[in-house]
């Protein structure tokens, strides 16, 4: 009967343990959303490494597919330049996963800028785990206006 207990209690750690690491990651991605709509620029950088790479996929005028990169200073600053509350990007969690120090996240969204619909798209998120935490290494998305629902 020890013996049962004793697996158990193992179990029933390691399920929560895992579901703890699933909510870390999401605690993680969250707070670059609650520093983007708090225009809050210094929690914005420190959601981030310090190598992090930012990119956005756009559609040119011709019709082209093109990626853009910024900085995460350049990010952090324009959004410190905003009104609390303008920039509000709601995302739902599609896929998540963790191996070890390694994280991704898919995030289907869609933006408000100062209360009124923006754009939609999609967010893949690499996050590393460094010195215990959580950190955005690498963020691309798509923007569109078209097929939100």
């Amino acid at each position: 009967m020890k013996y049962l207990l004793v697996l158990s209690s193992i179990a029933i750690f390691h399920v929560a343990s895992a579901q703890s690491e699933e909510d870390s990651v999401k605690a993680a991605v969250n707070q670059l959303f609650t520093a983007m709509k708090n225009a809050d620029s210094v929690s914005l950088i420190n959601s981030f490494t310090d190598s992090a790479i930012l990119q956005t996929i756009e559609n040119t005028k011709e019709g082209k597919v093109a990626v853009h990169s910024e900085s995460t200073a350049e990010f952090a600053k324009q959004i410190g330049k905003l009104q609390k509350g303008s920039a509000d990007e709601r995302i739902t969690f599609d896929v998540l996963r963790v191996d070890g120090p390694l994280a991704i996240v898919w995030a289907p969204y869609k933006f408000y800028y100062k209360g009124k619909f923006s754009h939609c798209g999609a967010d893949s998120f690499e996050l590393v785990r460094v010195k215990g935490k959580w950190k955005i290494q690498y963020l691309i998305d798509t923007r569109r206006t078209q097929g939100c629902e």
